[in-house]
């Protein structure tokens, strides 16, 4: 696993790129050659970067967004520190309980920012790419934007609470459906499910989500930001204890027979054989 206690994030290796003006704080998903693959790395960035927003007075909204023609396809199986090791099965599954926990806490970071989140969505927004995105308070697609958790289909089980959130959005019904399946769905399918608020053509998405955060800021702060607050602790009410379950799930699952077995058929292109192991 990556050096989590790092504050520095080096040169030529930004995963994310900040970015204020203007009253709003955008954040760019900026490895558009590996789909913005997302890593331990990316979840430690995104952590430092909105520590930094959270004390920007400047700063009255947040733009989400992504360079190239994918969001972000979902985990970067390529980069460094990936997998978590132990000295016995157990101590594995503890390392990666440990490990999700962490993450949970640097997605909160962003979740929980005073300052509202407009996420702009294109292309492939899979897996840890749809549960970040579902960490905005507000979510503009453009029309080709794909959405799927499917984790379920190597083996795993959703990590960073994707699927809660689809619950408080759509409904258990449909938080099952997809995280169960796998399957994907388009924007307008999505924007129907209210996981995303407007769909707009692929030429519009930023300057549509840009005008929303804008419009934000404009805002009287104080306002915005209780208003943040009341609607989230209604919303989110049952969140911290599901949280850790899922946590302990994804561990469980990630050190299991079935995971193995899942991404060595994904990279094999074959059908996998799932045991329950």
């Amino acid at each position: 696993m990556i050096n989590t206690v790092s504050t520095d994030i080096e040169e030529g290796e930004e995963r994310i790129r900040l970015d204020v003006a203007d009253g709003t704080a955008t954040l760019t998903l900026c490895r558009p050659d590996r789909l913005n693959g997302w890593s331990w790395e990316s979840t430690r960035q995104l952590g430092l970067l909105a520590d930094r927003i959270r004390f920007d007075p400047s700063v009255r909204a947040v733009l989400l967004r992504a360079d190239g023609r994918a969001f972000c396809a979902g985990i970067d199986v390529t980069a460094p520190g990936g997998a978590i090791t132990g000295a016995s099965p157990a101590q594995r599954t503890r390392n990666y309980y440990e490990g999700i926990r962490w993450v949970h806490e640097r997605f909160a970071v962003l979740a929980r920012l005073p300052q509202p989140v407009v996420a702009a969505v294109q292309g492939y927004c899979l897996g840890f790419g749809f549960e970040l995105a579902l960490m905005a308070d507000v979510r503009v697609a453009a029309q080709d934007a794909v959405f799927a958790l499917p984790e379920a289909q190597l083996g795993v089980a959703v990590d960073a609470g994707g699927d809660l959130r689809i619950a408080r959005e759509a409904g258990a019904g449909w938080a099952k459906y997809l995280a169960l399946t796998g399957r994907r769905i388009d924007a307008l399918t999505a924007e129907r499910l209210n996981l995303v608020q407007l769909v707009v053509p692929a030429a519009e998405l930023e300057a549509t989500a840009r005008s929303l955060a804008a419009d934000i800021a404009a805002n009287a702060p104080l306002a915005v930001q209780g208003i943040k607050r009341a609607v989230d602790a209604y919303a989110d009410a049952a969140l911290p204890a599901a949280l850790d379950r899922a946590a302990m799930t994804a561990a469980l699952t990630l050190t299991s027979d079935d995971a193995r077995e899942g991404y060595g058929a994904k990279a094999a292109r074959r059908p996998p054989h799932f045991t329950g192991g």
